[in-house]
């Protein structure tokens, strides 16, 4: 089992900064993969950036440059930096786990980005 708890969400204005947390806990030793996913109203959910455990990254071709995930393994929490935020950037962003030694994937619960004026 592994818990997922996402963070960091609120309203900011376009142009600002947001830092989003996810904090893992359980059998996090078995996670190979985190990945930041993102659906917005009326949308599907998309990858948004992912790290895996030997540190590579992969991020969503349209958010190069903006995004930036990284990790605190002391902390066990995967985090994503995101910059120049635009209106369209608003959405929930969910955290993935994903181990080949894991039963199932797990998702958080989400955190609500709203990026207005």
């Amino acid at each position: 089992q592994v818990q997922l708890v996402e963070s960091g969400g609120g309203l900011v204005q376009p142009g600002g900064s947001l830092r989003l947390s996810c904090a893992a806990s359980g059998t996090i030793f078995s996670i190979d993969t985190v990945g930041w996913y993102r659906q917005a109203p009326g949308k599907q959910r998309e990858l948004v950036a992912s790290i895996t455990r030997g540190g590579s990254t992969h991020y969503a071709d349209s958010l190069k440059g903006r995004f930036t995930i990284s990790t605190d393994n002391a902390k066990n929490t995967v985090y994503l930096q995101m910059n120049t935020l635009k209106p369209e950037d608003t959405a929930v962003y969910y955290c993935h786990a994903e181990g080949r030694g894991l039963p199932q994937d797990y998702w958080g619960k989400g955190t609500l980005v709203t990026v207005s004026s």
